[in-house]
């Protein structure tokens, strides 16, 4: 089961909101995603996620595929069972992660040739078997596997990125829409990619070609891999238009507050970031007022929650004192408390965006956004 319908709509922006209805469960959007790359959103349980609002978590297919192995995963019933989180799971293909590793992968048109960065032994991934991956997984949303390319990259290379990301997404669908007729519509969503780097040209190719196969959702994919954070927005603004308005529109690994903002304003539903989760581990916590770093010595002594108009757990119950020495003292329990913060923080920020949009007061809420931060704009 896949539906998604707009629900609201900003007469000022781009900006809508909506609902992705799963067999697991509404997701209301715009909807941040916590990243949990190897079935694990590190230093939380369940629980946790849950109280802090979490509706979708994000999984990734590379990384699970090589740790704790796929055969694993099958003979405990997928993922949701292995990790214990009823909600949605959204799997990336591995895309991203042969981007990042590119000294250990060889791409070709049949797919991905890659060296494990565990134990160097080869592997491969053709689109088709990103997509059986994910089902073994039980994705309840599953991205095509794609070419990234990184920045500054030029348009020769960057065409050939977007002619093997456009030819795998054939391939994906094409898999895919067998493994449905074969299990009577029981096969849960596929998005596929836009890729297209910095070129607006290409971009539009990219969308053109991907938009005419019948997918359930689009992502924005090689965004923010370098570029400068003004053409990342540019990008983005001129590319989320050329998708369908009736499907969801994901940009990938982004972002910060502020382009969570920014880019829900343009009508982006969908997002993920490792940031909040990673930040909390490096001391780095997000509030209403912009970010502070704990292990400053002026947090010492300091009874103040982290954020005096935050709700989680963290501010409910402990100060920046507290914390700081924790961190200092390097206590595990000052990942788990950071972590909860920033998750949370992300969480009601969507919450605020949603209210927002549905309440068409956008853009004051974004003017007040910045004006908390002592700024006028990103």
């Amino acid at each position: 089961m896949f539906e998604f319908e707009i629900t609201g709509t900003s007469s000022e922006t781009r900006a809508r909101t909506g609902k992705i209805k799963t067999s697991r469960g509404v997701i209301e959007t715009p909807i941040f995603m916590p990243v949990g790359t190897l079935g694990s959103v590190k230093s939380l349980i369940v629980e946790e996620l849950e109280q802090c609002s979490a509706r979708i978590i994000l999984g990734n297919t590379y990384h699970l595929y090589l740790r704790p192995g796929i055969d694993v995963i099958d003979h405990m019933g997928g993922l949701h069972n292995f990790i214990n989180w009823e909600k949605p799971i959204l799997t990336d293909s591995g895309g991203y992660q042969f981007f990042s590793l590119a000294k250990l992968a060889e791409f070709s048109d049949k797919g991905v040739s890659f060296q494990s960065h565990i134990d160097g032994s080869r592997h491969f991934f053709s689109p088709e078997k990103a997509v059986e991956i994910q089902m073994i997984l039980g994705s309840d949303i599953m991205m095509c596997l794609d070419f990234c390319i990184g920045y500054p990259a030029s348009e020769k290379d960057t065409m050939d990125a977007l002619e093997k990301t456009t030819h795998w997404a054939q391939r994906s669908h094409d898999y895919w829409q067998k493994q449905k007729q074969n299990s009577n519509g029981k096969v849960n969503a596929l998005f596929a990619i836009i890729q297209g780097g910095m070129y607006e040209n290409l971009r539009s190719l990219s969308a053109a070609r991907i938009t005419e196969l019948d997918f359930p959702g689009f992502a924005i994919g090689g965004l923010s891999v370098g570029e400068p954070k003004e053409l990342m927005y540019g990008m983005a603004d001129y590319t989320l238009p050329l998708l369908e308005e009736n499907k969801p529109k994901y940009i990938m690994g982004v972002g910060t507050p502020e382009d969570l903002v920014e880019l829900s304003g343009m009508g982006a539903d969908m997002f993920d970031c490792v940031m909040p989760s990673r930040n909390a581990r490096n001391g780095q916590l997000f509030t209403s007022r912009g970010n502070i770093n704990i292990p400053n010595a002026k947090y010492r002594f300091d009874a103040n929650p982290v954020d005096d108009t935050c709700s989680c757990y963290t501010c409910r119950n402990y100060s920046r004192a507290y914390l700081r020495h924790l961190y200092k003292s390097k206590e595990l329990l000052a990942y788990r408390l950071n972590t909860i913060h920033n998750i949370h923080y992300y969480l009601d920020l969507m919450k605020k965006i949603r209210q927002a949009i549905d309440n068409d007061s956008f853009l004051s809420f974004k003017r007040e956004f910045y004006g908390e931060r002592g700024r006028d704009k990103f």
